[in-house]
């Protein structure tokens, strides 16, 4: 599968266009858009925070299209506004996505840096979110919602993949276990 990969946001996330899969769309819908190719079937966050979805709800009503994030994460949604002021400094920022709970997509459960954090799976291929970054770095667990021994295992678990599988992350360049 040919993933794309686009730069967002004053936090630099990783949106990855997926066939008819945006992921993780940050920040800049007007980018993300000129940069599709077909019409986007569904929004997809690899968890809650808001650095990965402040552009979905611009993009979700702009096609009409669902957002799936993990059911253990749809809290983060609430805060998603408040956060985007503290840690960007902004005046304002757009509303959450309507959230839907993930529907049957190729993905793993890897909590920890967020309770509902997951890898989306394609052939040869993880897009992983914050869990794991190139250079060995993990996710951020000094969250009160963070589980550190969480992450830990999800860490050993994308690591378990065969050798030569692409790590996409969240942030940062990709790498190959």
């Amino acid at each position: 599968m040919n993933i794309q990969t686009l730069v967002v946001g004053s936090m630099a996330t990783n949106c990855y266009i997926a066939g008819d899969m945006i992921i993780d769309p940050g920040d800049d819908a007007e980018y993300i858009i000129e940069h599709l190719t077909a019409k986007p079937k569904m929004i997809v966050a690899t968890h809650g925070h808001f650095d990965h979805l402040m552009a979905a709800r611009a993009i979700q009503l702009a096609y009409n299209i669902p957002f799936y994030i993990h059911r253990d994460d749809i809290f983060l949604l609430s805060r998603m506004q408040e956060s985007a002021k503290h840690f960007l400094g902004l005046r304002h920022v757009d509303p959450p996505p309507e959230a839907t709970p993930i529907p049957d997509l190729p993905f793993i459960h890897t909590p920890g840096h967020t309770p509902g954090s997951i890898t989306l799976v394609f052939d040869g291929i993880l897009i992983v979110g914050d869990t794991v970054f190139a250079g060995g770095a993990v996710g951020r667990t000094d969250f009160a919602y963070s589980r550190p021994l969480d992450l830990s295992a999800s860490v050993d678990k994308i690591m378990s993949y065969p050798k030569g599988t692409r790590i996409l992350p969240g942030h940062g360049e990709e790498f190959i276990i």
